[in-house]
């Protein structure tokens, strides 16, 4: 389970400047932000461009363009699930209509309960094993119905 930091601007700048040694850290930085907030706060991104001396749209730019950056803090859980072709071809977009259902939300937000976030994924790198998800950073593969409602199951707790 995630265990996130409230939001600092004073917590926010250090780490900004932990990374300044970085040459072109700016998607660094955006994951260690996200990594201590459980997401990247509107108010980080204008203090990234002043740090790295690039202009907002610039950084808010490499923010948008990546999909693994949230907007908004995330549940307890995050479970994403691969959007790729591969897992589309073996059957994926079935079992990603099927979390929906069963969590109560579309895929890119959180439950009314904040305890999971149903995000999407474009490749874990598992084309073998296709259909796969991810809960909390754990790789699964050779996904059908039951062990995605598992899968599910395992992120409600």
């Amino acid at each position: 389970m995630n265990a996130y930091e409230p939001w600092s601007a004073a917590r926010c700048n250090e780490i900004i400047t932990s990374h300044s040694h970085v040459e072109g850290g700016v998607i660094v930085i955006l994951h260690a932000i996200q990594d201590a907030f459980g997401y990247v706060p509107e108010p980080a991104i204008p203090m990234i461009a002043e740090a790295r001396n690039l202009s907002r749209a610039e950084v808010h730019g490499v923010f948008t363009f990546y999909h693994d950056f949230r907007h908004e803090p995330a549940g307890k859980r995050v479970l994403k699930i691969c959007r790729a072709e591969a897992c589309q071809a073996a059957g994926g977009d079935a079992l990603a209509a099927r979390a929906e259902q069963k969590l109560g939300v579309k895929l890119g937000n959180t439950t009314a309960d904040d305890r999971v976030t149903l995000e999407p994924i474009y490749c874990l790198g598992l084309c073998a094993t296709a259909p796969s998800a991810m809960l909390d950073g754990k790789l699964v593969g050779r996904l059908d119905e039951k062990r995605m409602d598992a899968l599910v199951a395992e992120a409600q707790r």
